[in-house]
């Protein structure tokens, strides 16, 4: 069919109209002009399983965007990701706490974020660089037995563990890398020397245990007084079991900018090698956006929500009422942890 010179000219100016518009935004804030690829995105987590497939749930179903997730612990990934390097299949790294981040960051592996993925999250929960942010949070408690410790003789700082008074009374997971956060927060807090003091009394006066729900465990059965864990451990199992394994169990909070108020920050990155970085992107945007912090708030993970001005679950104390001091998130260096740990016989 013969097509005349001045309908082929109009269909031209539709054309060049059409392409002028902006993009529209689909569900998620994945642009339409980013087409979700056949095999999605890879995810390394490192946080909950559990809470990571709430997310990624939530995301694939506004999206449409197939996410799959490999498992494993903070700095298992974290070292896999430095080791793999710019062939690493990731295209996102979730973490629990931010040293891994770190680490991962300092190889140089992450992307820079975009303003509009970063702008919900409030400074003090992410790096300046801007190559990754925080998604979620978990204070440090000192959890007790109520039938053996009153309140009047709760320490009234993480450093007052290292007393001669407190020797076989305190429990701690050294091993993990919850512990090993707290431990970053005390070293950029007080310093090499501070640390290495603490840790040396922390060697006398601890027992070991092999996680924070077994620490606390032993607080509950009376094994030791109480233990240096994060707090939804205890909000977590009271919800779920009724507190099974938590009914003479209670949370101290230190507060005061004490190291022991320490709030540990979740992360999230997208990495530089990614081939898929609008979806990885989306996807690290969808969790600092009300979607994923309203996962946080409305489900049974009980972490602090810290984006999008959504509040955490009722369960929680207040995030404003820890009085946590200032940590750099960016700057707490796991491996000094771990030399400074290993020097003191913890680890």
């Amino acid at each position: 069919m013969k097509i005349s010179r001045s309908r082929f000219v109009r269909s031209l100016a539709l054309a060049s109209a059409l392409a002028a518009l902006p993009a529209v935004a689909l569900t998620g804030s994945v642009s339409a002009q980013t087409t979700p690829s056949a095999d999605g995105i890879t995810v390394y987590n490192a946080q909950h399983a559990s809470l990571t497939k709430e997310w990624v749930e939530r995301f694939t179903r506004e999206t449409g965007i197939k996410v799959t997730v490999r498992n494993g612990s903070d700095m298992e990934l974290g070292n896999q990701i430095v080791q793999e390097g710019a062939a690493s299949p990731a295209d996102v790294f979730l973490t629990e706490n931010s040293p891994a981040m770190a680490l991962v960051d300092n190889a140089g592996l992450f992307a820079t974020l975009s303003p509009e993925t970063l702008a919900p999250v409030p400074e003090n929960f992410r790096p300046a660089s801007g190559h990754w942010v925080g998604i979620a949070a978990r204070s440090t408690v000192f959890a007790y037995n109520t039938g053996k410790l009153p309140q009047d003789k709760l320490p009234k700082s993480l450093l007052d563990l290292a007393n001669p008074e407190w020797k076989g009374r305190w429990a701690a997971s050294p091993a993990g890398a919850d512990f090993q956060a707290i431990v970053g927060a005390l070293l950029q807090l007080k310093g090499e020397a501070a640390t290495a003091s603490w840790l040396k009394a922390m060697k006398e006066n601890a027992k070991p245990y092999r996680g924070n729900s077994v620490a606390m465990k032993a607080v509950n059965a009376g094994e030791v007084e109480g233990a240096v864990i994060y707090h939804y451990y205890y909000i977590g199992d009271q919800a779920r079991t009724g507190g099974e394994n938590s009914k003479n169990v209670a949370l101290h909070y230190f507060r005061n900018g004490d190291p022991g108020a320490f709030v540990s920050i979740s992360g999230a990155g997208v990495l530089a090698s990614s081939k898929h970085k609008g979806e990885a992107e989306a996807f690290v945007k969808f969790l600092t956006g009300k979607g994923g912090q309203e996962v946080l708030r409305d489900g049974d993970s009980y972490e602090y929500a810290v984006a999008g001005g959504i509040a955490s679950n009722q369960r929680l104390e207040p995030l404003d009422k820890l009085q946590a001091p200032k940590v750099k998130p960016e700057a707490l260096n796991n491996k000094a942890v771990t030399d400074l740990m290993t020097a003191a016989g913890l680890l």
